[in-house]
């Protein structure tokens, strides 16, 4: 299979590809897992090429211990792409090659959406990750890009990105995958100790139990719920808990017929940092 390091032997080797191509782009940051794995079915079943990048991106990360303690598995990485399919084109390079040197941030304004949940809680972390989408997207020139809905205000803040800078991909958000217990699969739960990793079903279990609430309660006393939940479970603490507007993500003040909905979640395991979301209405 295919592993380039370098964004110009990729390019090239993209444009050297006999006509017509429909490219299909899945990026992640390693550490695979099934749901990584769903995004490259959903590229290969749609996308005569698919191309997955694994790329740990540092300006996207305003906590340093966070950065250093992601794991990185490439080798491990490429043989469960190249079981999937192989061949499938793994992009997988350093920082100097994707930032053409020291790695920094562009600065965004995506009308209020990179201010909301994690905006408020990881300064500078969608400038990172708009940074590095946008770059990604110039190299691969994808038709189709893949994303996981478990990072919906991400999923929605990609998508502004493109409508705003004009760019020719098709974003889509794809089914959250989750472990047996409920918990939504991420590269951080391979840290988590078994314990809290059994333990973390609670996450998904409140999420379901906000829905339920949802139709006949406030978003207040739905959040006061959630919050009585966690302060009775020393194992975990609670960031936030929101509900918010699916398309514009500010807090509900007040319910619409007319609007979607959706909760969002961030809670601390021993440290490591979970986020989890779903649909309400």
């Amino acid at each position: 299979m295919l592993i380039f390091k370098r964004q110009a032997e990729l390019s090239r080797h993209l444009e050297s590809l006999a006509k017509p191509k429909k490219i299909g782009f899945v990026p992640t940051m390693g550490a695979l897992h099934e749901g990584h794995l769903s995004l490259l079915k959903e590229s290969l079943q749609n996308n005569t090429v698919t191309v997955v990048s694994i790329f740990v991106n540092p300006t996207q990360f305003n906590n340093p211990e966070d950065l250093q303690k992601y794991p990185r598995t490439l080798e491990a990485d490429v043989e469960k792409i190249k079981k999937l399919n192989s061949a499938i084109i793994i992009f997988a390079p350093n920082s100097e090659d994707i930032y053409n040197g020291i790695p920094s941030s562009d600065s965004f304004d995506f009308e209020g959406l990179e201010n909301q949940m994690e905006g408020k809680f990881r300064t500078g972390h969608f400038d990172g990750v708009a940074t590095i989408v946008k770059r990604l997207f110039e190299i691969i020139k994808p038709d189709n890009a893949y994303f996981g809905e478990k990072d919906f205000q991400q999923l929605q803040i990609v998508r502004k990105l493109v409508n705003k800078y004009k760019l020719d991909v098709n974003i889509v958000g794809c089914p959250i995958y989750r472990e047996e217990n409920g918990l939504a699969m991420s590269s951080r739960n391979e840290r988590l100790s078994p314990k809290h990793r059994r333990l973390a079903a609670i996450i998904y279990k409140t999420l379901k139990t906000a829905k339920s609430q949802f139709g006949t309660k406030s978003a207040g006393q739905v959040a006061r719920s959630v919050e009585k939940i966690f302060g009775k479970n020393p194992d975990f603490q609670l960031e936030y808990f929101e509900i918010a507007d699916e398309e514009t993500l500010k807090p509900l003040i007040r319910k619409s017929k007319k609007k979607k909905y959706r909760a969002f979640i961030a809670v601390f395991a021993d440290k490591i940092r979970l986020i989890d979301t779903i649909a309400l209405n």
